[in-house]
């Protein structure tokens, strides 16, 4: 006889499970809509009606936070691999980690618009879009903090080097956004390129901070 703590664990899986296979649903609609992207259409897209993906979700602003959560974890996942990838110096991986950053919104232009860009509603009703303009300044001081633990982690940099850590930490991800944003619209030069001045920019005393002794090279 199934017990009722196992038949809750199995009702928990069943309903997780639901919940992914409506986020995949609503990545298509992303994929496709960008910031445009609205209940209606990912309800379609997931063959339910919109009552039942509110059910699952809140409302709009709870399913673009499980949408930000599940790309913003791919991203530093990442992130931490560009990181603790084998490189000929600390500058290589700082390219490196930059590049990663470019070339994940550049595959992905429409998801990078949805998260970071409010929908230009025009003529249309709200209902139609994501208003996501102030929910993007969350996402990017987790990246700030992510990487602020990273640095604090792995470079030597004396009294009140946790103080600067986080400074540089959020200081290079509004960075990266900034200059990715600009980027990816005008695409003004070749990625590799806007690597070497962003790395150049950021060179200063990131160049001549000691590794933390025993930890990962940053």
């Amino acid at each position: 006889m199934r017990t009722g703590t196992s038949q809750r664990d199995d009702q928990r899986t069943t309903a997780q499970q639901r919940r992914k296979e409506l986020l995949e649903a609503a990545d298509r609609v992303v994929l496709r809509d960008g910031p445009e992207a609205s209940m209606n259409a990912i309800a379609a897209e997931a063959g339910i009606t919109k009552p039942i993906l509110y059910r699952h979700f809140g409302d709009k602003g709870g399913l673009y936070r499980a949408l930000a959560k599940r790309h913003t974890d791919a991203l530093l996942a990442s992130l931490r691999a560009a990181l603790d990838a084998p490189a000929e110096d600390r500058r290589h991986r700082v390219e490196g980690t930059l590049d990663t950053y470019l070339a994940a919104i550049e595959a992905r232009p429409q998801v990078y618009r949805f998260l970071m860009h409010p929908a230009d509603h025009g003529q249309q009703e709200p209902e139609q879009g994501f208003d996501v303009g102030h929910h993007s300044a969350p996402l990017l001081r987790r990246l700030g903090e992510e990487l602020a633990t990273v640095i604090a982690e792995r470079l030597d940099l004396g009294p009140g080097g946790d103080e600067v850590a986080r400074v540089w930490g959020h200081g290079i991800v509004g960075m990266m956004h900034a200059a990715g944003d600009w980027w990816l619209r005008d695409r003004p030069c070749a990625r590799g390129q806007l690597v070497h001045h962003l790395t150049d920019l950021l060179w200063g005393r990131l160049s001549l901070a000691d590794d933390r002794v025993g930890a990962p090279g940053f």
